[in-house]
């Protein structure tokens, strides 16, 4: 049996997020001004906050700053000047100053379901698993909030960072039940679940994932981890060759490669 190696990481769940809420701020951000009846300061502080963001994914971080500092003078108020203040301080190392913004942008719009979901996988990221979990169980709870999956799926990931995998697989079969199709929880499972020992159940939820999605090269690891757990070579063996196929130079299958060679007789 293949020795046990972390499976679909938390960090990299968290860095998605992350990706993904600049995405939902841009998105917000070009709604047209003038339609919402905001004056000119106003404007001025989303173009600002729009050029930061832009700037951040490029990966020009003052110039980011020197854009969203000067949104955060003309519109403090706003709550999308708020959250995209957090995502740069966040990215300088700030993190009392990121946390700072992200719980102004909560102040502001409490039942912002995004808002929330920002400060929970904030205080994930920096080591407040139990409060990271409240601000997300809150944006779930939520009654505007259209996809309380994504949260339920977020918390999950928290408290599977934290290590207690019970509850994480709580909340991934809370979200399951909201949505049976969502592959970013079906996938969690599967890990939480290899994790847990409990192979047979991994398999299937994994399965169920590689019906929906695309085969990533973490989860073909997970799937050449969870078959060689369950002693079946010959499905261990056939992710190892869609990892080299598809993946040939990635760090996962450098991992199956060592692998193999320990269970090599």
């Amino acid at each position: 049996m293949s020795a046990a190696a972390p499976a679909i990481s938390p960090g990299v769940h968290f860095m998605t997020a992350i990706r993904a809420l600049l995405v939902l701020l841009l998105a917000a951000l070009a709604q047209p001004a003038v339609a919402q009846g905001i004056n000119v300061k106003e404007d001025a502080a989303r173009i600002n906050v729009r050029l930061g963001l832009e700037y951040m994914r490029q990966g020009q971080l003052a110039i980011a700053q020197e854009k969203i500092d000067k949104a955060l003078q003309q519109d403090p108020r706003n709550a999308s000047v708020q959250l995209g203040a957090g995502l740069l301080y966040e990215a300088l190392r700030e993190p009392k100053r990121a946390e700072k913004h992200f719980r102004e942008a909560v102040r502001l719009e409490p039942r912002n379901p995004e808002a929330q979901n920002a400060l929970g996988a904030f205080l994930c990221r920096n080591g407040q698993s139990r409060k990271g979990e409240t601000a997300f169980l809150e944006a779930a709870n939520n009654p505007i909030y259209r996809t309380p999956e994504v949260a339920l799926t977020n918390a999950a990931v928290c408290a599977r960072k934290d290590g207690r995998l019970d509850k994480s697989e709580e909340y991934l079969r809370l979200a399951l039940a909201r949505r049976a199709t969502y592959t970013e929880a079906l996938v969690q499972m599967a890990g939480v679940s290899f994790e847990r020992g409990s192979l047979m159940q991994a398999r299937a939820f994994l399965e169920r994932y590689l019906a929906a999605a695309p085969a990533t090269a973490d989860v073909l690891l997970l799937g050449y981890q969870i078959e060689s757990g369950l002693g079946d070579a010959a499905a261990a063996a056939r992710y190892a060759d869609r990892l080299r196929t598809s993946h040939a130079a990635s760090p996962e299958t450098r991992v199956v490669e060592e692998l193999a060679r320990k269970d090599a007789p």
